[in-house]
């Protein structure tokens, strides 16, 4: 009867810790969604909610370290189980940065909105689409257990990547035909940058998911389309003087 009992609350823990994270990834999600709805309506009100509700998410992972550190301590958990419990503890950091990035997308957006739009404002929300799309996908797989449907996020990080060095592009153009669009630009840079990481970090749940079902890490080289180092931008013709 004792060991039925010890064996009940075993699953009831890891269910805990499974849901936990199950939260923070929809968390994670909607406030995604709020930071480029407040980039695109200009709404300032919602972006500091988005800043505000940081702190939910950072105290969910702390629930989650808690509950990895008594597992640990009191289940000596092994094979599976272990996978079971540093995954979600790897999960957990990541979906933690996730909301990070998603915050700061929120505070740029407040200090943009206090300058005249600018038009490739409107490129953003196709990265966040994605970025959406590829957050949603990898929590499926987390919690279906699904270890191919994370090698189809994995792969497809690099369209995000992709779109990051467009919008790169775009932005230097912008800046160097107006230099009145220097500081607008450059918020915009960020929170694309910002949106690219959280790409990253749905690449590294996928990895996470891989070797939580496969017991192995993934090998595989990581796919990158970022080539905004290398990134030249031909001078402006008709002359070679720098703009005003």
């Amino acid at each position: 009867m004792a060991t039925e009992h010890i064996i009940k609350s075993y699953d009831e823990e890891l269910r805990r810790l499974n849901n936990t994270i199950t939260q923070m990834g929809g968390l994670g999600e909607s406030q995604l969604a709020a930071a480029i709805e407040a980039v695109m309506k200009r709404d300032s009100e919602l972006a500091a909610r988005v800043v505000e509700g940081d702190a939910r998410v950072d105290q969910l992972e702390h629930e989650v370290d808690g509950l990895v550190v008594r597992l640990l301590a009191l289940r000596q958990p092994m094979a599976r189980d272990l996978r079971e419990i540093l995954a979600a503890l790897r999960i957990a950091s990541d979906l933690e940065r996730i909301c990070d990035y998603a915050a700061n997308v929120a505070k740029r957006s407040i200090v943009l909105n206090q300058s005249p739009p600018v038009k490739p404002v409107y490129t953003l929300p196709r990265m966040v689409r994605l970025a959406q799309a590829l957050t949603k996908d990898v929590l499926d797989a987390y919690v279906a257990r699904d270890a191919d449907k994370a090698l189809v996020v994995w792969a497809r990080d690099e369209e995000l990547d992709e779109m990051y060095s467009s919008l790169f592009r775009e932005l230097l153009t912008y800046m160097m035909e107006d230099p009145r669009n220097i500081t607008a630009s450059t918020h915009l840079l960020f929170m694309a940058k910002n949106v690219e990481r959280i790409g990253d970090h749905a690449t590294n749940i996928a990895e996470t998911v891989y070797f939580l079902v496969n017991g192995t890490p993934l090998t595989q080289v990581r796919p990158k389309g970022d080539d905004s180092t290398q990134a030249i931008i031909p001078p402006r013709v008709g002359g070679g003087s720098e703009p005003a």
